[in-house]
């Protein structure tokens, strides 16, 4: 829950970001949270979960 929480913040400042910086109007940016809201909704979203969790235990696991 924590990870999930700290991706949503992380891309909710990057979209604020580029929204600020005219690289994203924000006609696509309520187009691209309203598709991420409802993919969450669908059967893809565990598998999304999996893959994102997987990803973050592979990183965890690098030791530099």
């Amino acid at each position: 829950m924590a990870i999930s929480l700290s991706v949503v913040l992380l891309l909710a400042i990057i979209m604020v970001v580029l929204i600020r910086g005219g690289n994203l109007k924000a006609g696509p940016a309520i187009v691209a949270v309203l598709f991420g809201f409802f993919l969450a909704s669908t059967g893809m979203a565990d598998d999304i979960q999996r893959f994102l969790d997987s990803i973050t235990q592979t990183v965890a696991s690098i030791k530099f």
